[in-house]
């Protein structure tokens, strides 16, 4: 285990950035993102404030908890890639104690306590599903053992926008259950690209993410075609109840996703991979910005 001392006494605004980027907040927001607009999409009315802020506030801190013992766990092997090597673990900025596996377990109870008391008991069950796909079944069990790791952990992603329309709705309803589909779809070449950019630092980290295993053009075009089949996957909701203000948010971030994964094909080194990348967060913002544009306007 990682145990390298601190060397010198930090202030407290670097000591609470270097605690936060353990938990990727970056991310948790995003997922927290998607479990509103799972609940606004939902056709049914919407619950009060205290209620959207509850499943806000449990789907970051779960989605923080996994985030956590994800660099926890990784953290004798991120001293192998440039892009991980400077997270606190590796550092000796924080030490890796296993008090840290106390504070993750108290979040994730909490966040999953909150959801079940102030949401309901199926809302509650998906955040848990999701803290625990991505922090037991990818980080654990998937990442250093397939190529097809990102796509199974993928589900991850899916469950927040289950629980958000499980906030609204207990029963399933099928928009929020094909906003999960799309979470699942998206997942697999927004990471891919990502993977290209990086495939040498993978190779050397022994991690076998798809481009490690297939090289970078086939790796590319995966990219393109779950790109296509993504895009795709995105207006199939205008169809059940989402309006015309989704269906061009969706139709534009994917095609502006699949423009940039075309030239991933034609030149996949890593300058597209991150352009292709960078699409991917764009598409997702727009069609979750679009998704709640069309129920407010509604």
């Amino acid at each position: 285990m990682n145990t390298v001392p601190m060397t010198h006494a930090r202030s407290l605004p670097a000591l609470l950035r270097d605690v936060l980027g353990l938990m990727k907040l970056r991310i948790g927001v995003m997922i927290m993102a998607t479990a509103l607009v799972g609940m606004m999409v939902t056709p049914a009315p919407l619950p009060g404030f205290g209620t959207a802020t509850a499943l806000a506030v449990a789907v970051l801190v779960a989605s923080a908890s996994a985030g956590l013992f994800n660099q926890y766990y990784e953290a004798d092997e991120d001293h192998r890639m440039a892009r991980t090597r400077r997270r606190a673990f590796v550092t000796g900025a924080l030490p890796r104690s296993r008090w840290w596996l106390l504070l993750m377990s108290v979040m994730l109870v909490s966040a999953v306590a909150l959801a079940w008391r102030a949401v309901n008991p199926l809302a509650a069950g998906y955040v848990l599903l999701g803290a625990l796909f991505y922090g037991v079944v990818y980080t654990v069990w998937l990442k250093r053992r397939t190529p097809m790791n990102i796509v199974i952990g993928g589900l991850a992603g899916s469950f927040a926008v289950l629980a958000g329309g499980a906030a609204v709705a207990p029963a399933s309803a099928p928009v929020p259950l094909l906003l999960a589909l799309v979470l699942f779809l998206w997942t697999p070449p927004h990471f891919w690209s990502l993977a290209i950019a990086h495939r040498d630092e993978y190779a050397q980290a022994g991690v076998p993410m798809l481009p490690v295993v297939v090289g970078r053009e086939r790796a590319a075009r995966a990219v393109l075609l779950g790109t296509v089949l993504l895009t795709i996957a995105t207006l199939v909701p205008a169809a059940f109840g989402l309006g015309p203000v989704y269906a061009l948010g969706a139709l534009a971030g994917g095609l502006y996703f699949i423009v940039c994964a075309v030239r991933l094909v034609r030149c996949p080194e890593r300058a597209p991979a991150m352009r292709c990348f960078f699409a991917s967060l764009v598409q997702l913002s727009s069609l979750l910005v679009a998704a709640g544009l069309d129920r407010a306007l509604a």
